[in-house]
């Protein structure tokens, strides 16, 4: 590994002999410059790496301990600095050497064919319960519907009192409603939103809602403690119960096929009166009975009713001179029968082959 002098002399041994240390750099860096011009790949380039600026073999490191530490005690300052100036300049000339070896070799090898296919990149797919906002969407918008949002964290009236919901109801119990430590809650509905556009906007009203409602209900297969619902509202003079229903009938036509059928049944919710629940035929059997449908031929989707004027008034709306409707359905539901999906959890379980599947 030694390098020789211009006179034959193994360099370490001039270095014993008490060479120049300026000539010795000289020697150093003239050896370094005719390897460097043999190096003309990568390989090559890694090798010149090793070579000189190796931890243990290196020349470099040879040459510390042959040449600072033999060097006079004056002549120390002058070597440990040509040493470091050494040092500097071949790791520079050594990285600029494995660049142009690399720049060379690409160039040599041929032009991409622009012509072959490309790597097969994975696309993204639109989440069942957003398909079925959509369809419920273009349903409801040529109907004369605008579309609204509310916030997520409400207060206990817009989410409770301004709704008609009595003192006692279990739903206003810390089993069912998540609150939070300020007094307010997580929205456990979106008719909150109801209240908030009919205090804002005088009738004719026509209103979509959808987001996110939360419950305190324990995760399994038709639960989730998070869940999306949508419901629909209008206000205006001499509205009727028949509006609902005609308007109900068409939405659910649209959405679960020409031949669906609707079936209203007596209910009780504190917001709406009268209440009713709808049913509309299975899909999956068309009324012929199934384990879906309990083998009664009908699934329960929503519920409705006429806006109970206590709670137009809590808007600031005169009972008599207005009526309205509503009706509303959890999404999620609405996504499982629409796709037939089985267990509610798997739509916020981020599984790619699951999602894959609505594209």
């Amino acid at each position: 590994m030694s390098i020789e002098h211009k006179t034959g002399r193994p360099i370490d041994e001039l270095i014993r002999d008490g060479e120049d240390p300026e000539l010795l750099y000289a020697e150093l860096r003239s050896a370094f410059e005719q390897e460097r011009g043999k190096a003309s790949t990568p390989q090559q380039g890694q090798a010149l790496r090793d070579r000189w600026l190796g931890r243990r073999s290196g020349l470099l490191s040879a040459t510390n301990d042959h040449w600072l530490k033999a060097a006079p005690r004056e002549l120390k300052p002058v070597v440990g600095k040509l040493q470091n100036l050494l040092r500097r300049e071949i790791e520079a000339a050594v990285e600029a050497a494995a660049r142009a070896a690399v720049e060379e070799q690409a160039q040599a090898e041929p032009d991409l064919d622009a012509t072959l296919p490309g790597p097969e990149r994975a696309c993204g797919a639109i989440h069942p319960v957003r398909l079925a906002l959509e369809e419920v969407l273009d349903i409801f918008r040529p109907l004369g519907y605008s579309v609204a949002e509310g916030p997520e964290i409400e207060t206990f009236f817009y989410n409770f009192e301004a709704l008609n919901f009595p003192p006692d109801h279990p739903a206003v119990d810390e089993m069912d409603t998540l609150f939070l430590n300020d007094g307010a809650l997580l929205r456990t509905h979106t008719s909150p939103c109801q209240i908030r556009i009919m205090e804002s906007k005088r009738p004719p009203l026509r209103y979509v809602v959808h987001g996110k409602v939360y419950r305190n209900d324990t995760p399994d297969a038709t639960h989730s403690p998070m869940f999306h619902q949508l419901e629909m509202f209008a206000v205006d003079e001499s509205i009727t119960f028949g509006d609902l229903k005609g308007t109900l009938e068409h939405f659910v036509r649209c959405f679960f096929g020409p031949q669906t059928q609707a079936r209203f049944r007596p209910s009780f919710f504190p917001f709406t009166e009268p209440s009713a629940e709808v049913d509309i035929t299975c899909p999956f059997c068309s009324r012929s009975g199934c384990r879906i449908c309990k083998q009664t031929g009908f699934i329960e989707v929503l519920g409705c009713g006429m806006i109970d004027p206590n709670v137009l008034r809590n808007a600031g709306l005169d009972p008599q001179r207005y009526q309205g409707f509503a009706a509303g359905f959890g999404l999620d539901r609405f996504a499982m029968l629409k796709y037939n999906i089985d267990d509610i959890l798997l739509m916020y379980q981020g599984d790619a082959r699951f999602l894959r599947q609505f594209r």
